[in-house]
């Protein structure tokens, strides 16, 4: 198990899909419907997934030639032609199948024109010259050339499908039909050891387990509640500020003592004397 190879990214949908076929299966079922203080299947999922990489290990032999061969057939270019004469034949061959739908339809077209143009001829040289055997001839030769396009037309229908069937059953991209057939074997394989040997033991043995702890997220710091019980709201002084007093008898907070009086200036009006007493 120490050197069993990572799961990779593209190969864990197919471990989910696995996952859900073992909790389907009937002795997990039955597991699940037993009485008690157990997981459920949905926390057995969440869990399984968790720890991927764990469960896969105990199919690793298999999920190791998985790997092998669908790297190979990543890596393994298109075959090439190495001789000369094989390259020729490709090229007459590909020239062959463009001629081909071309002839396909030119025959019959080419058939039935030329039948059109000796039947008319034929049949009016009959008509004129009933005795003449060259009337005759014609249209003999007419109903012939109309024999040869249909079967000019069926036989080009024929090549046409062969044709088709032929591209369709080539291998994508040049690669060996064999090598696809043994990654799809592989796959299979894997899937099959990654159900029995590795999913539904874990899924059996974990079934009383504690459930997964889904990682918190990280983001901004929650701000204090400021209902809760134990919170004190922070206190606010103004500033000091003293203004001048009476003569500089204000106090270090700015009061004024009580035994500051204030005395207003004197005022003497003056003196003001009338006409008599001059």
């Amino acid at each position: 198990m120490s050197n069993a190879p990572h799961l990779l990214a593209e190969d864990r949908p197919d471990f989910a899909r696995i996952l859900d076929e073992a909790l389907r299966d009937a002795t997990v079922r039955d597991a699940l419907r037993t009485p008690g203080d157990h997981l459920n299947a949905e926390q057995l999922h969440t869990k399984a997934m968790l720890e991927a990489g764990t469960i896969a290990a105990g199919a690793a032999e298999e999920y190791r030639h998985y790997r092998a061969l669908r790297a190979s057939l990543t890596e393994t270019p298109a075959p090439a032609h190495s001789t000369l004469g094989e390259l020729s034949g490709r090229l007459r061959s590909e020239e062959g199948a463009g001629f081909f739908p071309v002839l396909t339809v030119l025959a019959p077209i080419l058939a039935w024109s030329a039948a059109l143009l000796l039947l008319l001829i034929g049949y009016a040289l009959r008509a004129g010259a009933p005795d003449l055997t060259l009337g005759r001839t014609v249209v003999t030769a007419g109903w012939v050339s109309l024999a040869a396009g249909v079967a000019a037309l069926c036989v080009g229908s024929i090549g046409l499908v062969l044709t088709a069937v032929r591209d369709g059953s080539a291998t994508p991209g040049g690669h060996d039909p064999q090598l696809h057939a043994d990654l799809a074997d592989a796959r299979r394989a894997w899937h099959t050891a990654l159900r029995e040997r590795a999913l539904l033991p874990w899924l059996l043995a974990n079934l009383d387990s504690e459930p997964a702890l889904s990682p918190q997220p990280t983001g901004r710091p929650v701000p204090p509640d400021l209902l809760s019980p134990g919170y004190s709201r922070g206190t606010y002084s103004s500033p000091g500020f003293s203004s001048p007093g009476v003569e500089g008898l204000t106090d270090p907070q700015g009061r004024t003592p009580r035994s500051a009086e204030f005395t207003s200036p004197g005022y003497t009006s003056p003196d003001f004397t009338g006409p008599d007493d001059v």
